[in-house]
């Protein structure tokens, strides 16, 4: 069982962009657990942990250990899941580490799915809390932190103090779809896509009048792209079935994009060329 104060042994199920953000900013305060699906992606895993940890003031390479087994988990005190958007593989995999980890609260990344479905589905419901980090985590300040009304009252104390002590800002967001951001930030994000199809503007200039005329760090597009067009339009398609409002539904431009396996910066091509 976790102590009450915060985490001391975490663990990671997932072995992508997010997970091995956070096992390199969590191998600031303990050892970290990252569980992979196979033997390819924890080498992987294991590799890119190490090099995200030279980017984390206090970080430590050597406390971050990769496994494929769920059974390893067995005695960390929290299990954060960090998988795709997809309900069933997520909730799958919180049944699956939830038992594997008897006594570990067990947190979803989820950025746009219903937390009481995740726990429902888990068979865990008392356990299941959001912790939504953001890319690269080993940069972005925030944490959205959600406690369901089913979750354990000890959670969120636990929770929030772990984040603070690897160096995040928490803070406490409902219990609704996409959370505060992604709820505020995607239809921003689709109204530019929209408005490019519209005028015929280029990219550049879409994204040049936000970062110069709002000041903003990186115009929609460029956003887009960095997000993952894939990703973009599976949030969007979330919070359009929670709020059925259309500025949520993502344009059509964005799912032809995925069509085409342009994916924004990961495929090598998206708005821009990378």
């Amino acid at each position: 069982m976790a102590s009450f104060e915060t985490y001391e042994r975490p663990g990671i199920a997932g072995s992508g962009t997010i997970a091995c953000g956070l096992a390199a900013c969590a191998s600031v305060t303990s050892e970290v657990l990252l569980l992979a699906r196979s033997d390819a992606s924890a080498w992987k895993a294991e590799e890119q942990a190490h090099s995200l940890c030279a980017k984390v003031d206090a970080a430590d390479a050597k406390r971050v250990k990769v496994t494929t087994k769920p059974a390893d988990l067995a005695s960390c005190d929290v299990v954060i899941e960090a998988v795709i958007e997809e309900l069933e593989l997520k909730v799958e995999l919180l049944s699956k580490v939830g038992d594997a980890a008897a006594d570990a609260d067990l947190a979803s990344t989820t950025s746009s799915l219903s937390l009481d479905e995740l726990a429902s589905g888990s068979g865990h419901p008392d356990r299941v809390f959001g912790l939504h980090p953001f890319n690269p985590v080993v940069r972005m300040e925030l944490v959205e932190l959600c406690i369901p009304e089913a979750a354990r009252d000890e959670i969120g104390a636990r929770a929030r103090n772990w984040c603070e002590s690897i160096g995040k800002t928490v803070v406490e967001v409902p219990n609704e779809p996409g959370f505060v951001v992604n709820r505020l930030l995607f239809p921003y994000l689709f109204d530019a896509v929209r408005l490019m199809e519209q005028t015929g503007m280029k990219a550049e200039d879409v994204d040049r009048c936000m970062t110069l005329g709002a000041n903003y760090p990186m115009g929609p597009l460029a956003l887009l792209d960095l997000v993952g067009i894939d990703v973009a339009v599976a949030i969007g398609e979330a919070l359009y079935a929670d709020s059925q409002e259309e500025h949520h539904r993502p344009p059509g431009r964005l799912t032809s994009l995925v069509d085409e396996g342009k994916l924004g910066r990961k495929s090598g091509a998206g708005f821009y060329d990378y």
